[in-house]
């Protein structure tokens, strides 16, 4: 089995891979395979509702960033979206690359285990913290819980690797989402049979 981490940060060993990477550990430790993808620093382009992604079954836009993570989310078993806050919210890149991951190809991650990670110098953790979680949720996808909300404090690397409750929090989420992972392995029941769907639209 396999979690993919997903580091939404321009930093590429930043807080919010500080992180992540303590997430990474406890999974690694119960033997699930784990693999960083970084966004990186380039301009992202935005869903522009072309509707295109219908018909092809993908982005029409063509990137390679988003190429490279639709095809690693073909190979994984679950999900960590890492971000840091900016004005309350996550990165716009992070969020402009998930508009798209998740309007045109977010049935590769139906029913997958999904959690958010945020890292804040002091506060909008849990509004960022918020805004991923809606993607997972409106895509059924379990979502992993931890002790606490996931999230990291501190404006530097060092700064996060001193908050011990946050660090404990994302070694607890690397724990259930491992036995969260194994759990579903093991079960003898199938993802619930979907109705079609009904859309409702309020204008008239």
């Amino acid at each position: 089995m396999k979690v993919l981490l997903l580091n939404g940060s321009p930093h590429n060993e930043g807080c919010t891979y500080t992180a992540l990477k303590e997430v990474s550990g406890a999974l690694e430790r119960n033997d699930i395979d784990t693999e960083f993808f970084h966004i990186g620093t380039q301009a992202v382009q935005g869903c522009t509702a072309c509707g295109a992604c219908f018909k092809k079954g993908s982005c029409v836009l063509n990137d390679d960033l988003y190429n490279e993570l639709a095809d690693l989310l073909k190979g994984v078993d679950g999900i960590v979206v890492g971000s840091p806050v900016y004005y309350a919210g996550p990165n716009g890149s992070l969020c402009a690359l998930l508009d798209r991951i998740f309007f045109s190809i977010g049935s590769l991650l139906t029913h997958k285990p999904a959690a958010a990670v945020v890292s804040c110098r002091r506060g909008g953790a849990s509004s960022s913290f918020d805004r991923i979680n809606k993607y997972f949720t409106i895509n059924q996808m379990p979502v992993v819980s931890s002790q606490y909300w996931n999230s990291v404090h501190g404006f530097t690397p060092e700064d996060v690797k001193k908050d011990l409750e946050g660090l404990q929090i994302m070694r607890t989420l690397g724990n259930n989402m491992a036995w969260m992972l194994k759990t579903n392995e093991n079960s003898p029941y199938t993802h619930p049979v979907e109705e079609s769907r009904v859309a409702t639209n309020f204008i008239r």
